[in-house]
């Protein structure tokens, strides 16, 4: 499958649609996912247009990973949960849904089983108050 620019991804990195920014750099976005498998997960994305992780340059994972680790960081500071997942998925039958290459950083709280991806809406008034939360910690 080729890139599509028209992805929902790139129309959040062109302002086109809508997201709770967590970080907005150079090389990456960083968001709260709308339907989130537990509160505070959040998804960074590479501004490079790229499907899945065969198709980003090395620089561009080079940014993406590092990013990954410092949003992995601000989320475990800012919302203390149990235990942290990081994911990423390449390819429809390894469950990925939105073809620009993208990070999870998913919270796993004590207690709390893991709900389906991408099956509920979360309420927009908790997306924006941890997008704050984790903002506030990836400040210097």
């Amino acid at each position: 499958m080729a890139y599509d620019p028209d992805n929902i991804f790139a129309k959040i990195l062109r302002g086109e649609a809508n997201a709770h920014v967590v970080l907005d750099e150079e090389h990456c976005f960083a968001f709260m996912d709308l339907m989130p498998q537990s509160p505070g997960h959040t998804l960074i994305i590479p501004r490079e247009p790229a499907e899945n992780i065969f198709d980003l340059s090395d620089e561009g994972l080079a940014h993406l990973t590092a990013t990954t680790r410092r949003v992995a960081r601000a989320v475990k500071t800012a919302l203390n949960p149990a235990g942290l997942m990081i994911a990423q998925l390449n390819g429809v039958d390894a469950g990925q849904t939105v073809f620009h290459i993208h990070f999870h950083v998913i919270p796993r709280y004590a207690g709390e089983g893991l709900t389906f991806h991408a099956r509920t809406m979360a309420d927009a008034d908790e997306l924006a108050a941890n997008a704050a939360r984790i903002r506030a910690a990836l400040a210097p």
